[in-house]
């Protein structure tokens, strides 16, 4: 069995893309001064570290859906970046 198709670094993997997207996307667009007054940084950044996890997973799995590679290919994982990404943007579009 090839380690990448394995589920649980799968998962992992995923998740990772998620959480790193996320903060990724909010260290770039960063948030006003009043909202963390009112919300507070960390949760700030837990939103958007949630939101990127739900891309990512949203990604890698229509990459598995629409047969974008074999199992055994790392191109879910791009599917789950771009995924993540595309949430994180569509997420701060609608929220602005």
């Amino acid at each position: 069995m090839n380690r990448i198709s394995d589920p649980t670094v799968s998962f992992i993997v995923v998740l990772l893309i998620g959480i790193l997207a996320g903060w990724i996307a909010q260290t770039i667009a960063r948030t006003s001064w009043l909202s963390k007054q009112i919300v507070g940084a960390g949760r700030v950044y837990l939103t958007s570290v949630l939101v990127g996890i739900a891309g990512a997973f949203i990604g890698f799995h229509l990459a598995g859906l629409l047969r974008l590679a074999p199992p055994a290919s790392y191109l879910p994982f791009v599917g789950a970046a771009v995924g993540a990404a595309l949430i994180l943007f569509g997420w701060r579009a609608i929220r602005i």
